[in-house]
C-alpha cells in the first residue's frame, strides 16, 4: 500500500513540475544562448512571465528581425518585445571639399558650352586650366572659371 501511495505521489510531483514549465531565469539563459548561437550581437534579453524583452543597439533592421525570430524559437517564450532595440545611426558622409565643388562647377559650365580639351584642377581654391583649346574659346573658358568664384585662375591653356 505504501508503495502505491509513494508511486502516485512521485507521478503527481513529476506531472506538477513538468506543468510548471521553465523559470524566467532558465528562459533568459536559453534565449541568450540562442542569440549567441545565431551570432546576433548587441542585443540582451530579459524574460518576465514568459515574455522576452530585447534591448540594445543593432546595425540594421535585419539584425533586429533575426534577434526576434531567434528568441521566438525558444520553447517557453510566449512573446517577444523588440521595441527597446534601436538601430545605430548611419554615419554622416564626409562633406565634399570646396576644391572638388569648384572643379565640378567649372567642368559642368564647360560641358554646357560644348568646350572640350580643357583640364581643370583646383588646389586651395585656385583653379588651374590646362590643355588645348581654340583661341576664340579662351574667353568663354576664363568666364566659366571666374563664375565659380575661385581665389585665383591660372591660365596654362595652349591656344
Amino acid at each position: 500500500m505504501k508503495i502505491k501511495i509513494f508511486t502516485i505521489m512521485t507521478l503527481a510531483i513529476a506531472l506538477f513540475m513538468s506543468a510548471c514549465g521553465k523559470s524566467d531565469a532558465d528562459l533568459t539563459k536559453a534565449a541568450t544562448d540562442k542569440l549567441a548561437a545565431d551570432k546576433v550581437v548587441g542585443v540582451t534579453v530579459a524574460v518576465k512571465d514568459g515574455v522576452a524583452t530585447l534591448t540594445g543597439e543593432v546595425a540594421d533592421v535585419t539584425v533586429k528581425s533575426k534577434a526576434e525570430t531567434s528568441v521566438k524559437a525558444v520553447e517557453g517564450i510566449k512573446s517577444v518585445d523588440v521595441s527597446k532595440v534601436t538601430l545605430k545611426p548611419l554615419p554622416t558622409p564626409a562633406p565634399v571639399s570646396e576644391d572638388k565643388m569648384l572643379e565640378g562647377t567649372v567642368n559642368e559650365a564647360l560641358r554646357k558650352k560644348g568646350i572640350t580639351g580643357v583640364t581643370v584642377t583646383v588646389s586651395n581654391g585656385e583653379i588651374t586650366l590646362s590643355g588645348t583649346v581654340d583661341k576664340a574659346k579662351v574667353p568663354e573658358v576664363m568666364m566659366a572659371a571666374n563664375e565659380a568664384k575661385p581665389k585665383k585662375v591660372i591660365n596654362n591653356l595652349n591656344k
